[in-house]
């Protein structure tokens, strides 16, 4: 560890415990946002990589009551546009099912069906990217709170000295402004991650609401086609 490691190190252990507190308080949140941006990283890059899998393979012409089979009979869960779709086809299964149903009902009962689907998926995608928003938006308040404290603390230390030099109050404002440095570096890697992830999810639910529109045209066709054949 360099002596510059240690000068700071000594100034931490050396602040109040307020500003300790601060710091505490500020490394935790730093750790926290580490770890859903993580998490978050990953989940964005399965989502993606699931949805492009799966409409390539929509795509291919299979047919549909095939890769809908497949798709019930795999225990595995299902996420993103695989959801949808069994989400969507299920319901117009069921609606078709019953006599003299007609077809815009039946698509309407799919789209819904799809619909709080597609919800659901982009909430999953959502959870704890408020906590980075929280993280990067609170942060630097709570260093320039420690900041504030321990500058206060170091300047009412010269309430009973005969004369003030920059050397008495340096320690203090110096330990105090860590608290700062801290608070920035919790709050920038969390803001970024939020603007970068907040992007991706926009994509992605907009990847899902194509599909989703895609797919009840599909859907509509053929609730047209078995309306004809009746």
């Amino acid at each position: 560890m360099s002596a510059q490691e240690l000068e700071i190190w000594h100034l931490i252990m050396e602040a109040s415990l307020l500003v300790q507190a601060v710091m505490l308080v500020l490394v935790l949140a730093s750790l926290g946002s580490w770890m859903v941006i993580f998490r978050k990283r990953q989940m964005f890059r399965r989502a993606e990589k699931r949805a492009r899998e799966f409409e390539e393979k929509f795509w291919s012409g299979a047919d549909l009551n095939t890769l809908y089979d497949t798709m019930a009979s795999n225990r595995t869960g299902r996420e993103g546009a695989e959801a949808i779709f069994e989400s969507g086809f299920r319901e117009f299964s069921r609606l078709r099912d019953e006599r003299h149903m007609n077809p815009d009902t039946l698509v309407d009962g799919a789209h819904r069906a799809m619909r709080v689907t597609l919800n659901r998926e982009v909430d999953r995608l959502e959870h704890q990217l408020g906590f980075l928003a929280t993280v990067g938006s609170v942060s630097p308040y709570i260093g320039l709170f420690g900041t504030v404290w321990g500058i206060m603390n170091s300047f009412r230390g010269l309430a009973g000295a005969q004369s003030a030099t920059i050397a008495m109050v340096a320690p203090g404002i110096s330990e105090a402004l860590i608290a700062t440095a801290i608070g920035l570096f919790a709050a920038i890697p969390a803001v970024i991650a939020f603007n970068k992830y907040s992007v991706q999810l926009e994509r992605i639910e907009l990847r899902y609401d194509n599909f989703k529109e895609e797919f009840a045209a599909i859907l509509h066709r053929q609730a047209r086609r078995l309306q004809s054949e009746q």
